[in-house]
């Protein structure tokens, strides 16, 4: 049975879906270069069976495919809308590669002792129940499999330019809004925890810093398009002035020579433990 429970539904996208699509497929590809050297710091590796959770549009997909030579990628995603977007455009890569599963992250269906590795991009934030998400995830790893979470965590969002003075209390509502929807903005720093809960071992846990003087500042414009905040404004949660720094900061990312961002990602590993021999 799948079920949803999560904060996040594309049907639900301010920016209407295509526009949503375009914004995950900047989310997926800007500073991809960093985040695939920490998944080879990982152990992340050619010839490996590999479980993307929370999959969307195959855009981090399509960049693990590329970057790899000899990888078979299951693709596990619950909305099959996205999962038809992801097929049409990759509809290249053969099956022996690459394999959709239209199932949640809770009940995967996944036989167990399965996946060598296992990758969740900014899925946790969304998710009411992360625990039971990670212990399903630990089922379907072989042991000494990995899993590899890459999120959010408001509380070191980054930086913006020219600063936005707003900036952390406007951050702080949508963190308390998500919160109410069962959410969490601020699961970056509960990641080690969890996957010590959910019985992963040799923990590790970095940053990934991405600036738009390295990356372009057209995938971060996505990223603060104002249609984005306007839901929020129409809802009372941010008010007016909060709404107009934003849409000025939204203007000077796309206008404005001087203007940069810096935004921080949180990237954490854990391994499910070897079978032991008694």
């Amino acid at each position: 049975m799948k079920v949803h429970n999560s904060t996040y539904n594309i049907r639900n996208a301010t920016l209407g879906f295509q526009a949503e699509v375009e914004r995950l497929k900047a989310q997926a590809t800007m500073g991809w270069d960093k985040e695939f050297r920490n998944l080879g710091w990982y152990g992340l590796q050619d010839g490996m069976s590999i479980l993307e959770v929370g999959s969307g549009p195959g855009f981090f997909t399509e960049q693990l495919i590329k970057s790899s030579q000899d990888i078979e990628i299951t693709a596990l995603e619950i909305n099959s809308t996205l999962i038809d977007e992801a097929k049409s455009r990759l509809v290249n890569i053969p099956p022996s590669k690459l394999k959709f599963v239209n199932s949640s992250v809770y009940d995967t269906g996944l036989p167990d002792n399965s996946y060598d590795f296992a990758i969740a991009r900014l899925l946790f934030l969304h998710l009411h129940n992360p625990l039971e998400a990670a212990s399903e995830i630990f089922r379907v790893l072989k042991p000494g499999g990995k899993l590899v979470i890459i999120d959010i965590d408001d509380g070191i969002f980054g930086v913006v330019n020219p600063n936005l003075s707003l900036l952390p209390s406007v951050l702080q509502k949508l963190a308390d809004y998500q919160a109410s929807k069962g959410g969490n903005r601020y699961i970056g720093r509960s990641l080690p925890r969890l996957l010590t809960k959910a019985g992963y071992i040799e923990l590790d846990f970095d940053i990934v810093v991405k600036h738009s003087d390295l990356h372009g500042i057209d995938s971060f414009e996505r990223q603060f398009d104002i249609n984005r905040f306007t839901i929020f404004y129409n809802k009372g949660i941010i008010n007016d002035e909060e709404y107009n720094q934003i849409k000025q900061l939204s203007e000077n990312i796309r206008n404005s020579p001087e203007a940069f961002v810096m935004m921080n990602f949180v990237m954490a590993c854990g391994k499910k433990p070897p079978f032991t021999v008694e």
